[in-house]
């Protein structure tokens, strides 16, 4: 069976494919901002992370909001092998 869909690498985001995240809303009871924060990082590259992050805090949202396990974005990004990139921007807009 043939694929439908190719998986696509280092797909060159625009501003506004960025920007669409900030409309990102959980499902469930979950922190707005914890699951649009996560979100981004489990969707973009590095460089792309960090321009959402610029919106993201533009907006005055909490980079330090916590899921229900009481872990926030920072957290989960330090537990992962690659993602060194990542908590750096985090880190570099003051995450905590």
């Amino acid at each position: 069976m043939k694929k439908d869909k190719e998986k696509v690498l280092d797909e060159v985001w625009t501003e506004d494919h960025v920007r669409s995240f900030l409309e990102v809303r959980p499902h469930d009871a979950s922190n707005p901002d914890f699951f649009m924060l996560l979100r981004a990082y489990q969707s973009m590259r590095a460089e792309d992370f960090e321009l959402f992050v610029g919106f993201f805090r533009e907006q005055g949202r909490d980079l330090n909001a916590r899921g229900v396990d009481g872990r926030s974005v920072l957290d989960i990004v330090r537990e992962h092998r690659l993602g060194g990139d990542y908590a750096a921007v985090l880190q570099g807009a003051s995450a905590a």
